[in-house]
């Protein structure tokens, strides 16, 4: 019963996360990057509070990457993914955030070079990413190279340097 509400909790989740990113796409349009288009949800939703402050604990160059003008593709946690991780490894978020390399490996490990909105991304079985690492693909799901996978809850949320896609799952190289 207990994993039943859970499921129900994030498809919960999942329905306000993508209506939240609707007024995001004409704030795309007006040059909005990725990092811009996460901290306008995440004041809306509060759905990435962890993924930011992640983001603020990486080496800069992240931050740098993801508000520039290259095009890229962000598989982005929710809240949720991240607390459901930290469980998994039995550790605190200041014990993961306070590890800048270990949290720059697997933030890039959630990003692609490309603006690949959800058709490419369906149409692809495997996903390089800016870790340098693959995640695979298949319908939908995307899997990490340790066989962890993770499910894609809204898709095509449009910045002016990429697109967001977000996951259930935080994804580990």
């Amino acid at each position: 019963m207990k994993a039943y509400w859970k499921l129900v909790s994030l498809l919960l989740i999942a329905v306000f996360a993508f209506g939240a990113f609707a007024p995001s796409a004409k704030a795309a349009s007006q040059g909005n990057t990725i990092v811009d288009t996460a901290l306008a949800v995440n004041a809306q939703t509060g759905e990435f509070s962890i993924l930011i402050a992640a983001l603020q604990a990486a080496d800069p160059s992240v931050l740098r990457t993801l508000s520039g003008k290259g095009q890229f593709t962000v598989f982005a946690p929710t809240d949720a993914a991240f607390v459901s991780l930290l469980n998994e490894l039995g550790l605190t978020a200041d014990q993961v955030l306070g590890d800048q390399a270990l949290v720059t490996k697997v933030l890039l490990y959630h990003v692609a070079r490309g603006n690949r909105d959800s058709a490419e991304v369906l149409d692809s079985s495997r996903i390089r990413t800016l870790q340098r690492g693959f995640i695979r693909q298949n319908g939908g799901v995307l899997t990490d190279a340790n066989g962890r996978s993770s499910n894609i809850i809204a898709v095509d949320i449009r910045a002016s340097n990429g697109v967001i896609h977000v996951i259930d799952r935080v994804l580990l190289p």
